[in-house]
């Protein structure tokens, strides 16, 4: 690793300055768990380095003025994982916090880093795409609100120009009658990287038919995204095996697989489909016991 010149500003103006300063040079720091392991391979080699840990308003959890949830984007996944506010109303969200890494990666990893590392497998992006959830990003030129839909643009790829710098995550309150779940597919349980990862939110009407659903894919595609044809097709619905199979054979056909080490395209096809059929049983359980948050 290549010396470099360690800083931790103590606000979003020091910050903004201190990019300007070491322009394409600087690296921020959030988590680090991802940075600091590409530093020690050669990967990258930062002039700067700025530690955002400081900046005390870009970390916590609280509810919203809208009814909804705000998330610092420099909330660790443990805070996430563990928060009784996100437990009770947004338990699909504390599931994909719970099933990163180690304990020792929940503890330093924050959902900022998860997201704006842009990876295709995140854990994180899946649950919050079907809530509903935007991004809060500031720069130099002001702030500005990204829906999570258009956050990701390809592997390591955002939004964010330069100089800018994902504040929060703001997700909407979660809808009554509803039911939602992450399941992750990996080669070993806990401290691996998603073969493929799916989160489901529905919403029921009186006699147990889908007035909505949203299925969100990770893992399976260049970006993290939602299956919006298979969204469509389970509207108005029962949950008969008939129709679910055909709203998981959709989905699978949605993904943009690859092979690589973990797994080939074709067995993540498969995968998708088993885990949006179990993901959809599971979340009209959830919906029909009152929700639960997820």
């Amino acid at each position: 690793m290549k010396n470099f010149r360690y800083l931790s500003p103590l606000s979003l103006e020091e910050v903004f300055a201190l990019c300007q300063e070491y322009g394409m040079g600087t690296c921020l720091l959030a988590g680090g768990t991802d940075l600091l392991p590409r530093m020690k391979k050669g990967a990258i080699h930062p002039a700067c380095l700025i530690d955002l840990k400081a900046i005390a308003h870009l970390n916590g959890i609280g509810p919203d003025d809208h009814g909804g949830l705000r998330i610092g984007a420099l909330t660790s996944i443990s805070a996430l994982a563990q928060n009784p506010l996100i437990a009770q109303s947004y338990l699909l969200l504390a599931e994909a916090a719970e099933s990163i890494g180690s304990p020792q990666v929940r503890n330093r990893g924050t959902i900022g880093g998860n997201l704006s590392n842009a990876s295709p497998s995140a854990d994180l992006a899946p649950p919050l795409l079907v809530l509903g959830a935007c991004a809060h990003v500031i720069g130099p030129a002001g702030e500005r609100v990204v829906p999570l839909n258009d956050f990701f643009l390809g592997p390591g790829r955002t939004v964010l120009n330069a100089g800018e710098i994902l504040t929060a995550v703001q997700v909407p309150p979660f809808p009554s009658s509803s039911g939602g779940i992450y399941l992750k597919f990996s080669r070993r349980e806990g401290m691996d990287l998603a073969i493929v990862g799916v989160a489901c939110l529905v919403s029921l009407d009186r006699e147990g038919r889908c007035t909505r659903a949203r299925i969100a894919l990770g893992a399976v595609a260049p970006v993290p995204l939602r299956a919006t044809k298979a969204e469509e097709s389970m509207a108005g619905k029962g949950f008969g095996a008939e129709s679910i199979a055909e709203v998981s054979r959709i989905a699978a056909d949605e993904a943009q697989p690859i092979s690589d080490i973990r797994a080939s395209a074709e067995y993540r096809r498969e995968i998708i489909r088993v885990l949006v059929k179990r993901a959809l049983e599971i979340s009209r359980e959830r919906a029909a016991q009152g929700g639960r948050g997820a």
